[in-house]
């Protein structure tokens, strides 16, 4: 029988991945593993993986192709998250050490899983495509005890077509409003003063589910009630489901922060249609004016793919141009990347690589040159941000309410405490800061 007393979980990919490692984590405390103090002591590794990107499997799987060259105490190797579901098939013939598998809608099943691998020696693969609304959120080990992740709603139903998250998650399933207060009223009890509410799909919550009558925003209104809790933040968004019902809540909640995530993917409708994003760049704009009008001070972050299938220059200049307009506060910019099991898969991918590099790396100096007048323009003013420890060069740090890091110099006392200061500077994207 193999020994199983100590652990290591890597986490790849979104933060739904972390949340689910956490809740992992509980796990395995509860059968009394402790985390090992580096992967040579661990006697468990657990890989919670990501397929968004072709770059990100290829990463899990060199990794997991080292352990198994290992001679001498081979870890036991277990591999969840998207991966697990997308390449289920196969897995275990690309790296037959692997020892179990777990499905993104079976984490409630790891500690059986591990039991029955560690009593029959067989390896392990549970994986269902529908997600059951039976996980012990309560047991997640949060590293952070100030600001904790809280999922709302799990899958996808918009079925994008670059993407596997409709496959590896399912579609959508919202979570109890009643667990998810449950569960938002122990974390303020211990001492946590901010949740991210989490989903692929965080604003569809409760369409699934039309008798519980309750939507996000009225999710969001709730929440505020709960003693404790100073900030409210969400994502992912999609902008179909960004309402004005919901912008009013962000303008009316007090804890709601001004921040919105408000991915356009592509600033050509063509391509918009070719992803299938069912909303027109017309039709997107019209959402960001709303928004502006009604929440004048939000800030926006987005998600970008340059070279998907058959765009052109004029289309990446489309792009780049909305870019430029809508001035984002957060960006995550990539290159188009085919995925198995997605309709692109199917068309040619016919923009170069070296074409796909160049239109990230001009949109990335936008990005940059934006960012560094954006910091400029904050320099004088006052910011509220929720301290929560000290940097390497023992300088608090924390975050603003629009997802601004900041440091400055302060007492202890300030930890886990909001406090306003006074923007002096800025280095890369972190403010400089004094105390107001």
């Amino acid at each position: 029988m193999r020994n199983c007393k100590t652990y290591m979980i890597r986490t790849y990919g979104c933060q739904m991945n972390e949340l689910d490692s956490e809740i992992m984590t509980g796990q395995l405390h509860q059968k009394g593993l402790v985390e090992a103090s580096s992967e040579a002591e661990a006697d468990l590794i657990l890989f919670n993986t990501c397929s968004i990107r072709d770059l990100a499997e290829r990463k899990v799987l060199g990794k997991i192709g080292q352990l198994g060259r290992k001679r001498v105490k081979r870890p036991i190797i277990g591999v969840t998250g998207c991966m697990a579901m997308a390449k289920k098939d196969s897995l275990f013939k690309k790296v037959p050490h692997i020892d179990f598998i777990l499905g993104t809608n079976n984490i409630t099943d790891l500690s059986e899983v591990l039991d029955n691998l560690l009593d029959t020696g067989i390896k392990q693969v549970r994986i269902e495509d529908k997600f059951e609304d039976n996980l012990d959120y309560l047991i997640a080990s949060r590293k952070n005890k100030l600001s904790a992740y809280v999922s709302i709603i799990r899958g996808c139903d918009k079925y994008c077509t670059y993407c596997v998250v409709p496959y590896t998650r399912g579609k959508e399933v919202s979570r109890p409003f009643a667990s998810i207060k449950e569960e938002v009223t122990d974390l303020a009890a211990k001492g946590c003063k901010e949740i991210t509410l989490l989903g692929q799909n965080v604003n569809s919550y409760g369409k699934d589910q039309p008798d519980w009558k309750i939507r996000f925003h009225d999710l969001i209104y709730e929440l505020d009630k709960i003693d404790g809790i100073e900030r409210i933040r969400f994502m992912t968004s999609h902008p179909v489901d960004i309402t004005k019902d919901l912008m009013m809540a962000i303008r009316d909640v007090p804890s709601a922060c001004e921040f919105i995530h408000f991915p356009i993917q592509a600033g050509s409708s063509r391509i918009l249609k070719k992803m299938h994003r069912i909303y027109t760049l017309e039709e997107y704009l019209e959402k960001v004016d709303l928004l502006r009008k009604i929440v004048p001070n939000a800030t926006l972050g987005t998600d970008i793919i340059v070279g998907f299938p058959t765009e052109t220059d004029e289309e990446f200049e489309m792009t780049y141009n909305i870019f430029k307009q809508i001035d984002y506060s957060l960006a995550f910019l990539y290159t188009y990347s085919p995925r198995n099991g997605t309709p692109a898969k199917r068309w040619k991918d016919d923009v170069p690589e070296k074409v796909k590099e160049e239109r990230l790396q001009k949109l990335y100096s936008l990005y940059e040159m934006q960012l560094n007048k954006q910091m400029q323009q904050l320099i004088g003013t006052s910011l509220e941000i929720l301290v929560t420890g000290r940097n390497k060069n023992n300088y608090l740090t924390g975050k603003s309410r629009c997802f601004r890091k900041v440091v400055y110099q302060g007492d202890d006392s300030h930890i886990g405490t909001l406090q306003t200061v006074t923007v002096t500077g800025f280095h890369h994207q972190t403010l400089l800061a004094s105390q107001a």
